[in-house]
């Protein structure tokens, strides 16, 4: 059970302060379900401790990177040995060629990869290799789907499947928002209409193949097959955004647990084992496009950072290891089937969703296939929810539409000190 929250208040007026919205990261603020955040002191395995002492069964787990948990042993050696030997070097390093081989020797689409520092940059370049290699502007978006604070992503859906959107934040320039085509989750007809109407404009389309920013939602059987074959057929290219769900839903992602292989792919999270990172792969041909071999220019100063690359690789090295990531998904598959449970005998109605190693959580009846059914969910409840299970010892994501993770260090005690609270809490809903 949670205690009290000085530390953490007093922290939380200070960081007001001085920092934006007293955070870094907007979601951080805990806005979609009240109070203020608790804020972190240390973390260890499936557990995190808050300045004030208390401690939380985390599922937020950094909003995914830490598959095997907070503090690993074999990623807290790799990194403190890298960082003995030189934090940044601005030359090339052997970690760097290391973590590029694992990636393409786990991820289908990928022969070769450029290693950058965040998941926005990474989708950022991927899609300028996609105008750069077609020739066009365009960009077909899914609703819903979160690709990072890129102007020209940064989109929320216009009247009617083929029309172009309109800015989610000021600051954008309508020049930007232009070129960008916005279609929703799961409806292949959409995007055929959408080609339909501008397809030999169309550089690529990009989606979260598993959505995890409108809340855990599923592909429907062959919409992802349909995507592969609608932009193949009009010559644009098909990008998914494995950020989230890269060695989350299979080791080799969403296109290795689907079987539809994207030209390219982006990557993040669990790539960094918890440092900043990012990477976008494909074939040699597309890759070699982008500079010093071709003309598409892309760099960064502290891209293939040695304590990233040491993390990612230890990471990525230890799921490896026979059944270590096909475990993370059989535990949440049975802590999706006891929520349920709960609910169902408390007459809530909820809809769970899950991916391997990620899940979701909404309140409301029925399946939810898109941004627009997401968006139907009981947040004012989710928010009970929240706040419930947290003054209990169990830390969700603090908004509906945000994925909850697993980690190798969540076992039974875990899953028996989550569903008793879950079983307190629903009673209260």
């Amino acid at each position: 059970m949670a205690g009290r929250l000085e530390k953490s208040r007093a922290l939380w007026d200070r960081a007001n302060r001085v920092l934006v919205g007293g955070v870094n990261s907007p979601v951080r603020a805990f806005k979609a379900v009240g109070g203020h955040p608790f804020f972190a002191a240390s973390g260890k395995g499936a557990r995190l401790r808050d300045v004030d002492g208390n401690e939380y069964i985390d599922y937020v787990l950094s909003w995914g990177p830490l598959i095997l948990g907070h503090a690993h042993p074999r990623v807290v050696e790799a990194v403190t040995l890298a960082l003995e030997k030189g934090a940044s070097f601005g030359v090339p390093t052997e970690a760097e060629i290391a973590l590029a081989e694992k990636i393409i020797k786990l991820v289908p689409c990928v022969e070769k990869v450029r290693l950058v520092n965040s998941g926005t940059e990474a989708t950022m370049s991927a899609i300028r290799l996609a105008r750069g290699a077609t020739g066009r502007d365009l960009i077909v978006k899914v609703e819903g789907c979160y690709h990072g604070h890129v102007d020209d992503l940064l989109v929320a859906a216009g009247s009617g499947p083929t029309t172009f959107g309109s800015p989610t934040s000021p600051g954008i320039p309508k020049s930007h928002i232009e070129q960008t085509l916005t279609v929703p989750y799961n409806d292949a007809k959409a995007v055929e209409a959408a080609f339909a109407a501008h397809g030999g404009k169309i550089a690529c389309m990009i989606l979260e193949p598993v959505p995890g920013n409108m809340g855990l939602v599923t592909p429907a059987p062959g919409y992802l097959e349909e995507l592969r074959r609608l932009t193949t057929k009009h010559g644009a290219l098909l990008i998914f955004d494995e950020v989230m769900s890269g060695f989350r839903v299979g080791m080799g992602g969403a296109q290795q647990r689907f079987g539809v292989t994207p030209d390219l792919v982006t990557l993040g999270k669990v790539i960094g084992g918890g440092l900043p990172v990012g990477a976008y792969g494909g074939s040699v041909a597309l890759m070699d496009l982008v500079s010093p071999v071709g003309k598409i220019y892309q760099a960064g100063t502290l891209s293939g950072n040695p304590l990233a690359t040491a993390a990612g690789l230890a990471t990525l090295e230890e799921l490896e290891i026979p059944d270590t990531r096909d475990r993370v998904e059989r535990w949440m598959t049975e802590l999706g089937m006891g929520l349920h449970q709960i609910a169902k005998e408390a007459g809530i109605p909820v809809c769970l969703g899950q991916a391997g190693a990620m899940a979701g959580l909404f309140f409301r009846d029925g399946d939810v296939m898109n941004y627009q059914d997401a968006l139907k969910s009981d947040t004012k409840r989710y928010a009970k929810f929240f706040n419930g299970m947290l003054e209990r010892g169990v830390y969700f994501a603090p908004s509906q539409f945000e994925a909850y993770f697993g980690s190798t260090e969540h076992g039974e005690a875990e899953l028996d000190q989550t569903l008793e609270a879950a079983r307190d809490v629903f009673r209260t809903l």
